[in-house]
């Protein structure tokens, strides 16, 4: 639906106005809003236009408008195509990544936390492309009783796994070497589908350690299928606090449903997004953003919230978060 330019204004300005305060708009809040060079009758015929094409309604006869689900996803698809990160924001994003010698699953929990404390709205990171990682080193160290850990350097942070593996350490170091040697630089996902070829052309190289390759694989090949999911609802406080209780508890049932978040998250998305919640939906609306690496989405982004959220900060956020990720993690 096509809107005219102050039409577009005016839009932008009402939805801005009830997310900060959540007062009804009126042509008298429009024109002390913006520095538009019309009367309040042309405003006030501008948001009955709004009204009429589904961009607002109206819940009293004689009171001010609110934003309806149409209309905030028209400011959201607006609001998307110009976002800009600024330098200064999220400085705890640079040191997070910056310590590549963290655990994937500390990495991610950070991350999220990061996000949920700067909008104040739970956060939820899905890692769903485990197989996109780049493989940087192995570390296969014997413990006691049979079993091995084995820390899996990529460029983003370890995975660390204990296996059911009998080894000597000899055994352990030289598969470490091996895998380290043949596979760093490529991605988890190649190196599984091409470890058996090689084996089986090298099969003098790496008899001695042959069973700990196999048994890291096969472990490999199960964490590949498995996705990794960190919520952090810090942010629920706050959300309490400024929104109605029942709006809270939309935001609070999708995150105690995991399936519903993996559902939500793991799209094809390649740019920032938004869903936002139906008025009269039990759901809530979400900003994400995807963490692509090499053309490969890692990881997904979301930040939810009530239909009425700060849709602009978030999106400002999760922009400094992507831009500084992709950029560290790239090099």
């Amino acid at each position: 639906m096509e809107l005219s330019e102050r039409k577009i204004k005016i839009l932008n300005i009402a939805v801005e106005e009830f997310i900060k305060d959540s007062s009804p708009i009126t042509s008298g809040s429009v024109k002390d809003s913006t520095a538009l060079d019309v009367s309040t009758a042309t405003l006030r015929q501008e948001l009955n236009a709004l009204e009429a094409m589904g961009f607002l309604k109206q819940l009293h006869t004689s009171g001010g408008r609110i934003p309806t689900a149409q209309g905030y996803r028209f400011y959201v698809e607006n609001l998307l195509k110009n976002i800009k990160a600024t330098s200064g924001e999220l400085e705890e994003v640079r040191k997070l990544i910056e310590n590549r010698t963290q655990s994937l699953n500390d990495i991610v929990a950070g991350i999220a936390k990061i996000i949920s404390k700067a909008t104040n709205y739970p956060t939820v990171v899905l890692v769903n492309g485990i197989e996109n990682l780049v493989l940087q080193e192995f570390k296969i160290i014997p413990l006691l009783g049979d079993k091995v850990m084995v820390l899996i350097g990529t460029n983003y942070g370890y995975i660390t796994n204990t296996m059911d593996i009998s080894a000597s350490a000899e055994n352990c170091n030289d598969a470490s070497n091996y895998l380290t040697k043949y596979f760093k630089g490529e991605t988890m996902g190649f190196m599984m589908e091409n470890i058996k070829s090689l084996k089986s052309g090298m099969s003098g190289e790496i008899s001695a350690f042959q069973s700990v390759v196999d048994n890291i694989v096969l472990g490999l090949t199960k964490l590949n299928k498995q996705k990794l999911l960190n919520v952090q609802a810090e942010g629920m406080v706050d959300l309490v606090d400024k929104e109605k209780i029942e709006e809270a508890k939309k935001v609070l049932k999708t995150l105690n449903d995991e399936d519903e978040l993996i559902e939500v998250l793991d799209g094809d998305e390649k740019e920032i997004s938004a869903v936002v919640a139906e008025d009269d939906e039990q759901k809530c609306s979400v900003v994400k953003a995807p963490i692509i690496v090499g053309g490969n989405k890692v990881a997904s982004i979301g930040v939810f919230g009530p239909q009425k959220m700060d849709y602009m900060g978030i999106a400002s956020a999760l922009k400094v978060l992507v831009d500084e990720l992709n950029k560290k993690k790239g090099e």
